[in-house]
């Protein structure tokens, strides 16, 4: 009985982080977030449609664009750097079952995005990761290794394709979205 008590509210939670996720203004959707445990720095906007897992593990800083339809795990631990770009579609995972177990059992480790990176539409980055500052990884890259600063990433599995050798001089949060968003 308390294990099925545990599933619904576990339930319950998933479908309320859901609705958040939809609601039609970011304003919103930062208060909520907020209220549900999450760290958003100041201009930071996460576009509708996103997944947020364990809100209480995800940091989130200054100046950050999470693209619609988001994929945001902080149940292992999520910091995403300030001034970060992630497009649409990006799925960042920090748990995930373990294919070694007997019991296909989860297992789970932080991912960190450093600052002034960015990640294409579609990008998937694996638990574990550190994803360098101003790092770029290409659409539909898959990140399964740590990316070095200023790198520039694409493929499947991403490898390194070029370098970003340029002085960061725009901030993301300067020009405030469309309120519904």
């Amino acid at each position: 009985m308390i294990n099925q008590l545990r599933r619904l509210r576990a339930g319950l939670r998933f479908m309320w982080l859901s609705f958040i996720g939809h609601l039609p203004s970011h304003v919103l959707r930062t208060f909520f977030y907020r209220r549900a445990g999450m760290t958003i720095g100041r201009r930071s906007y996460i576009y509708s449609g996103a997944e947020v897992r364990n809100p209480k593990g995800a940091v989130i800083g200054d100046d950050v664009i999470i693209g619609h339809h988001a994929v945001l795990d902080g149940r292992s631990g999520l910091h995403i750097g300030n001034n970060v770009n992630l497009s649409t579609g990006v799925w960042i995972w920090t748990v995930q079952h373990d294919h070694q177990s007997e019991t296909f059992a989860s297992k789970g480790a932080p991912v960190k995005v450093g600052s002034n990176a960015w990640l294409s539409a579609r990008v998937i980055v694996l638990l574990g990761i550190e994803i360098g500052e101003r790092a770029v990884v290409a659409a539909g890259a898959i990140v399964t290794k740590s990316l070095e600063a200023a790198g520039i990433y694409g493929g499947v599995p991403a490898r390194k394709i070029g370098s970003r050798d340029i002085s960061i001089k725009y901030q993301l949060g300067d020009t405030l979205p469309i309120p519904f968003i």
